[in-house]
């Protein structure tokens, strides 16, 4: 990012502020960022809403932070008391733990943003942000999303912390899986006998018999007499000590240990804000009659932004979907996400709301895993994670063919996956006035795509970005660089830019009038 920041500031003191934001507006700003303030966007919003395409409010705001600053934010915000007391006293996994030099986690990311935590305040003020844009949602349209990420909730010490546990405990699944010679079967397949499995778990002295018992004598736990993954993921449930959460077993040693061995009050009190901040956030997208787009992040925060926005669901997806979940289908593990979370939505009853998108770290995923040394978690090649995608989505939209509860956002700039869908919803009979699939595309990019779309009656949104000119930059000098390596593209759009041009000239109709 230093020659963008380099090229802003010349042209900022040589213009002048106000020249230089009227430029922007005219340009850069004016083609991805919609306005300034939730009301200065509101023209945009009811224009685009004319032709059919809704809004995934996002308020696009970034610290401009150099990559010095942002190395040392991260290590500071991931590193626990523990650790910084006795470096190496706690058997954390290396994926888990910060470094620094991966701490700028804005590299070689171009379409997310990024936050880097400062303190609580600023994790307050950060929710405050994505309440106003909540409230923008439900102001500017009926039926509108708003984005949200979790870095920018709380310490992501708690994310990665949490991630390690749950990555533990279902290797310790498959482990007792792969014991009882189950391991060749699908995730869902994998059923642990109970009698079996409880021998197994007091042979490894994870917990005295008693205890054990007691583990699998909940309410629906251990009734069919096998447990499988989801069953076991349950078991990851007490929340009155968070802290107590983060137990994971030791396969050498065969006991429950603590991931850290003390955890400071302070640090449980931020652990607890965080999943208060994420509460507030879904009531105030229920008032405002708002669904809540929880953004996906790193493979190192996800596993738990991902349980975060699963017990959301599970609380505020009672009657509708409110609370949607990110997949990122350039991930190996991305269909097994996707169907242990369906299956748990349809054991539970609850309604299932995703958003497929490909992924935005491939890069700094690839090298962090490369240099760091554990398994590279992207699909080896694009055609992979096309598969992938189709995979996931083919299995989401089965499922609301079957119960009609599941929903699904298709994520995509690409023409092919569109068409795909179209295809797939034609054959099983999925109208797009059932508001069941719905398409995103970001604000001033690939409108062949969304406003055909919208204007044929498909939900249809944009991802549209708003902020102050001068706060946005970061944002937009990611987009320059987006844009430089998708010209190929724009050189199709220009084609069809001129198609539509010739059409309208020779019909005698300029200014074209849509149809809704």
């Amino acid at each position: 990012t230093a020659l963008p920041k380099l090229n802003e500031l010349s042209a900022r003191k040589l213009l002048g502020q106000w020249m230089f934001e009227k430029l922007m507006k005219m340009t850069f700003y004016g083609q991805f960022v919609a306005g300034e303030d939730h009301n200065s966007i509101k023209p945009l919003i009811r224009k685009n809403e004319a032709f059919g395409v809704g809004a995934v409010l996002d308020y696009s705001v970034e610290e401009d932070l150099t990559q010095e600053e942002a190395e040392k934010k991260e290590m500071d915000s991931c590193v626990s008391e523990a650790e910084k007391e006795s470096p190496g006293a706690d058997h954390r996994e290396k994926k888990y733990k910060a470094h620094r030099q991966f701490g700028d986690r804005r590299g070689g990311v171009i379409s997310a943003r990024t936050y880097f935590y400062a303190d609580e305040a600023k994790c307050d003020m950060q929710m405050e942000t994505f309440i106003n844009c909540i409230k923008a949602s439900g102001g500017a349209s009926n039926d509108g999303f708003s984005a949200i990420k979790m870095t920018a909730l709380g310490r992501p010490q708690f994310l990665l912390q949490f991630s390690e546990v749950l990555v533990k405990w279902r290797r310790f699944f498959n482990f007792l899986s792969a014991q009882q010679g189950k391991s060749q079967m699908t995730v869902l397949e994998q059923k642990l006998e109970l009698e079996q499995l409880k021998e197994s778990l007091t042979e490894l002295g994870v917990g005295a018999k008693d205890d054990i018992e007691n583990w699998f004598t909940g309410e629906k736990l251990g009734l069919s007499g096998t447990i499988d993954l989801l069953d076991w993921n349950s078991l990851i449930n007490d929340t009155t000590k968070i802290s107590n959460l983060l137990m994971v077993p030791n396969l050498q040693t065969g006991h429950l240990e603590p991931l850290l061995n003390i955890f400071t009050e302070e640090e449980e009190r931020q652990m607890k804000r965080m999943l208060q901040r994420v509460d507030i956030l879904a009531k105030h997208a229920v008032e405002n009659g708002v669904r809540l787009m929880v953004d996906a992040e790193q493979t190192y925060f996800q596993p738990a932004i991902s349980r975060l926005t699963l017990e959301m669901q599970r609380k505020f997806n009672r009657e509708k979907p409110v609370i949607f979940n990110t997949y990122q289908c350039y991930l190996k593990e991305a269909y097994d996400n996707v169907t242990l979370d369906v299956e748990l939505s349809r054991r539970e009853g609850w309604y299932f709301g995703a958003k497929l998108v490909r992924g935005a770290y491939m890069y700094q995923e690839r090298a962090r895993a490369k240099e760091i040394g554990y398994e590279d978690p992207i699909n080896p090649d694009y055609e992979a994670t096309n598969r992938m995608y189709h995979k996931c989505l083919e299995y989401v939209l089965e499922e609301i063919e079957h119960s009609r509860k599941a929903n699904v956002m298709v994520a995509t700039h690409n023409e092919d996956t569109v068409k795909f869908t179209l295809d797939k919803m034609n054959e099983m009979g999925l109208s797009p006035t059932e508001n069941k699939v719905y398409f995103g595309q970001l604000l001033g990019m690939c409108d062949q795509i969304s406003f055909p779309l919208g204007q044929a009656g498909f939900p249809v949104y944009k991802y549209v970005p708003y902020g102050p000119v001068n706060e946005v930059i970061p944002y937009l000098s990611r987009r320059a660089q987006e844009n430089r390596g998708i010209m190929k593209r724009s050189q199709r759009e220009r084609s069809l830019l001129w198609k539509e041009l010739r059409r309208r000239l020779l019909a005698g109709q300029i200014i074209y009038k849509p149809v809704y």
